[in-house]
């Protein structure tokens, strides 16, 4: 097996992305280094202008369950409200400040939340180059990308390793999965404390953003900036920066987390 290229890194940015919210077409992009999101649309597809911020999540309160006493006799009050339970990704207490050991948890809580997605992608390189396309993904470890013309290529991983394929030439390259910058967004269950180093977390009105560094990437380390909806917490996009400065940023669109690919879309032809 070869070291991952430069040219393929961009397309391993995205490699086994858990499900992302089915909002984040939604989201503006927050300012990044690269271009912002607002050029980085599909051609077909124009997600809503609204910004996250301008959303206010329906606050909800518990009644108090009361019950009227029989006539002449003493009733007992019962409470008719069903349990509600946490949601470890919903937002913060209106008035409480996330802090940085929420912001992890929620961050794993929606990775976590579901194994499969298809979505439209948007990419663009640290040349500026727009690419575009379709991302199948299944945990743990399973991908699929395929690039719109005019690019010839597609990027498939099948849990093991990684095939870079050029339709036009006819080519495949095989590499070590566990080269890739997202690599441990591929395992069954995510948790960026123990899986990679957290550098930091921005917490502002624009987005959430975390920081991370991984040592174990091909030709040294690679940095990456996961950016996340202030309110809904779900990711809208991510960057890579890898050892040699050159950042990709993937943007998300149309995502559908209820349907599971085909199997067949991972398979690696030897």
């Amino acid at each position: 097996m070869k070291k991952l290229p430069l040219a393929a890194l961009a397309l391993a940015l995205a490699l086994a992305a858990p499900a992302l919210a089915e909002d984040a077409a939604k989201s503006p992009a927050p300012a990044t280094d690269a271009k912002p999101a607002a050029e980085a649309k599909p051609s077909e597809t124009k997600p809503s202008e609204a910004k996250p911020s301008e959303t206010k999540p329906a606050e909800t309160k518990a009644e108090d369950a009361k019950s009227a006493p029989a006539k002449g006799k003493k009733a007992k009050a019962k409470s008719t409200d069903p349990v509600q339970l946490a949601n470890p990704a919903a937002p913060a207490e209106s008035g409480k400040p996330l802090t940085r050991e929420d912001a992890i948890k929620r961050a794993n809580a929606f990775f976590n939340a579901s194994p499969v997605m298809t979505a439209d992608f948007v990419q663009i390189g640290a040349d500026g180059k727009r690419s575009e396309g379709k991302l199948h993904v299944q945990r743990a470890g399973r991908v699929r990308f395929e690039y719109a013309q005019p690019a010839t290529m597609e990027v498939v991983a099948d849990g093991a390793q990684v095939a870079v394929r050029d339709r036009k030439l006819g080519t495949q390259d095989l590499y070590f999965i566990t080269q890739t910058p997202l690599k441990f967004l591929m395992k069954e269950k995510i948790d960026l404390e123990k899986d990679v180093t957290v550098e930091r977390v921005d917490l502002d009105d624009a987005g959430v953003t975390v920081f991370i560094e991984d040592k174990a990437t091909f030709g040294g380390t690679s940095h990456l900036r996961l950016i996340f909806d202030p309110k809904s917490f779900k990711l809208k996009q991510w960057q890579v920066k890898d050892p040699q400065g050159y950042e990709t940023l993937i943007t998300l669109f149309n995502i559908d987390q209820t349907k599971t690919p085909d199997p067949g879309l991972f398979k690696i032809s030897k």
